[in-house]
């Protein structure tokens, strides 16, 4: 193809020991002049290839059909008041509603009636503890740079915000409502440059007064400018938790405050843990009890009791230890009932369920019956107690529904359908164990038929980050399959589909295991019979982008196409862009010498070669993206196309981010993706 002229620059740095090659460093820079250029003329290449495909517009109609469906969350109680989102079928973002105690349902927050351009978007909220305010935070165009407003839920009117920097932010209300704490970042001017995006610190704000210079400064001075906090207030105001994790580590430390007996702004904050290698949450019940959710020499998660006056480790008594096969993801207690009960929340090989056990001693009573072999949603229920909880349900046939499961009578039902009807087509699943390069047994789901020999498949998976892929309805994903496809989803090592162990091996110095199994996943699939070489297409998305990065340049000839969204890309310079300092507990730092080495062994970008035969690869990336710069897609692009493979294509999206998006965004995006992969595997989408 004729590619776009990019200029290679003769860069060459010497670190550590290690020569490394720089020569699209020019394309960082996205206002240039010479940027602007090659982007525009990247968009025409990416235009004229990818807008004439065959099939587009039917593939386009399926998949706005298949998202027909809509979409509801689980009710968040305040009270008689609760809270919900949902999505009807001709909605571009979920809305924000409440059903009051008389029954009456309203709109509280509609994205689209803020903002008709669907470029703001409702990032999170938290109704206080008596369902009278909601705290609430939105960010426009894709920057995730949330800004924290409070609003009278009676009245539906803003009483106070917006406030800045709340980015991540936790908001902890206490009783009353007349005061929270939360998350806030310093200001840019009060930062060294470069690291307005760090700096976070926990606050006690009182309603009504200036957010800049009466909020109170509770925790964070002095600390890792990389941290994230976390905070919560127990329902009845007494304990205040303060949690700090450096970046995305795997672990934590915890303290916590008895707020009856001190001040407010001056909370004595007791550690529970500091310094250990474990992630840890506490949760102070109606029972007096804390319950101690912990991976704490336990990789797979265990929930134990204490004393709240006394949280130190050591007197920490298990009450659901550790399953060695399944991985503990949630629990909820339900204790208006004879003899109370505790709901555990488990995922077995990346599949879902959930036990019922006695509240005091932790035995295992029975089963909550779920509607198939799929995921669950979080376990909520009413927070001053009761006889019910409510759950999401998905699996990937079934749109999402919350379920409703009675503790009196041990039955499980629907409580809130999607609001659109949709005809789902019939689609065989399987999941796969297979063997990677070092002998390690992962697992992959598999969608579609064996029938009729190889077909064109597309492989996907993450592998970071403690992330699980567990069956979920997508619409892509089942025109893909309705059209003759296969769609396989790798659980890698690096998530935490088996625990902490399987995150930790493939992590830092055991990146490569990650790769490894993605490849292993592919060879399955042609040895089986699933596909072939040149019908097997790959995706990824930010640490995926990593993955189909660096499969593509170790083994191009096992891929037909690529798909590579908001990537990683060169893991030399990532730290110096966007989120990437928080990222460095995951991947190593180019700082130090023999993490730097694990780097390059992969780093995507510094290992494209010359006369090597790459497939095909299109690139998406997202202009307001500040959590994966878009400047490795740029770089990786140019690497590739002076190579010349190919085709090599960027889809450059402007006003959005890494997040949240409109449906018809999220449409156009899919319909550009697939229609790329079943023009180069061979899938016929007329």
């Amino acid at each position: 193809m004729d590619y776009p002229v990019a200029q290679r620059q003769d860069i060459v740095e010497e670190i550590h020991g290690h020569r490394v090659a720089d020569p699209y460093r020019w394309l960082e820079d996205p206002h240039s002049a010479q940027t602007k250029e090659w982007l525009a003329a990247q968009d025409a290449l990416f235009h004229a290839e990818v807008d004439g495909l065959p099939g587009r517009e039917r593939l386009r109609a399926r998949i706005t059909e298949l998202l027909g469906a809509g979409n509801v969350s689980s009710p968040i109680w305040r009270g008689e008041r609760r809270f919900f989102m949902r999505r009807a079928a001709d909605q571009e973002m979920s809305v924000l509603y409440t059903i009051d105690p008389d029954g009456s349902e309203r709109a509280l927050i509609d994205p689209i009636a803020l903002d008709a351009s669907g470029k703001t978007t409702l990032d999170s909220w938290q109704p206080d503890k008596e369902g009278r305010l909601l705290a609430f935070q939105l960010s426009v165009g894709g920057d995730e740079e949330s800004r924290l407003s409070i609003m009278d839920v009676a009245t539906g009117e803003t009483v106070e915000g917006p406030i800045d920097r709340c980015r991540y932010s936790a908001v902890a209300w206490l009783p009353g409502g007349e005061a929270f704490y939360y998350v806030r970042r310093l200001p840019k001017d009060e930062v060294p440059e470069g690291e307005d995006q760090y700096h976070r610190r926990v606050y006690l704000h009182r309603l009504g007064t200036d957010p800049d210079a009466d909020d109170v400064l509770i925790f964070g001075a002095g600390r890792e400018k990389t941290e994230y906090y976390g905070v919560g207030v127990s329902r009845d105001g007494r304990w205040l938790t303060v949690s700090a994790s450096r970046g995305t580590a795997p672990r934590n430390d915890l303290w916590y405050a008895d707020l009856s007996s001190g001040d407010l702004e001056t909370p004595e904050l007791v550690p529970v843990q500091v310094g250990l290698d474990a992630q840890t949450g506490v949760r102070f019940a109606r029972d007096g009890r804390a319950y101690v959710f912990t991976d704490l020499a336990a990789p797979r998660g265990r929930l134990a009791v204490a004393d709240p006056t006394d949280l130190a480790p050591e007197r920490w008594r298990d009450l659901l230890p550790e399953d060695p096969e399944a991985v503990l993801s949630d629990f909820a207690i339900l204790d208006e009932l004879d003899t109370p009960v505790l709901l555990a929340g488990w995922t077995r090989h990346a599949i879902s369920e959930i036990t019922v056990h006695d509240l005091a001693t932790g035995e295992r009573i029975g089963a909550v019956p779920l509607p198939g072999l799929g995921s669950i949603g979080g376990i909520v229920e009413r927070p001053e107690g009761g006889h019910e909880a409510w759950f999401g349900y998905t699996d990937n046939v079934t749109p999402g529904s919350i379920q409703h499961y009675d503790a009196r009578t041990g039955e499980t039902s629907l409580w809130a359908a999607p609001p659109g009807s949709v005809e789902v087509p019939p689609v065989e699943a399987r999941q796969i164990a297979y063997t990677s390069k070092d002998g390690t047994t992962v697992r992959m789901l598999v969608l579609g038929s064996l029938e009729g020999g190889p077909k064109p498949t597309i492989l996907y998976g993450y592998g970071g980050f403690n992330i699980s892929l567990t069956p979920a309805y997508s619409a892509g994903i089942l025109a893909w399959v309705e059209a003759g496809g296969v769609y396989a989803i790798a659980n890698l090592r690096g998530g935490s589909e088996e625990g902490e162990e399987w995150h930790r091996a493939g992590m830092l110095e055991h990146k490569q295991n990650v790769f490894d199994d993605f490849h292993a996943a592919a060879e399955r699939l042609i040895a089986d019979g699933w596909t072939t070489a040149d019908q097997l297409a790959i995706s990824g998305g930010s640490n995926g982008g990593l993955l189909v990065g660096a499969a593509l340049t170790q083994r191009p000839e096992l891929y037909r196409a690529v798909v590579c969204s908001a990537p990683l890309l060169d893991m030399v310079r990532y730290e110096r862009f966007g989120l990437g300092q928080t990222w460095n507990v995951e991947y190593g730092s180019a700082e130090v010498p023999e993490e730097l080495g694990w780097l390059l062994s992969y780093s995507p970008y510094h290992h494209v070669k010359p006369d090597v035969s790459y497939p095909a690869v299109l690139f998406t990336v997202f202009e307001s993206d500040t959590r994966v710069d878009p400047l490795h897609a740029r770089k990786m692009c140019a690497a590739l196309q002076h190579a010349r493979g190919g085709p090599i294509l960027l889809r450059n999206e402007a006003e959005v981010g890494h997040g949240a998006r409109a449906v018809s965004r999220s449409v156009d995006l899919s319909v550009d993706t697939m229609s790329f992969m079943a023009a180069q595997t061979g899938l016929v989408l007329e």
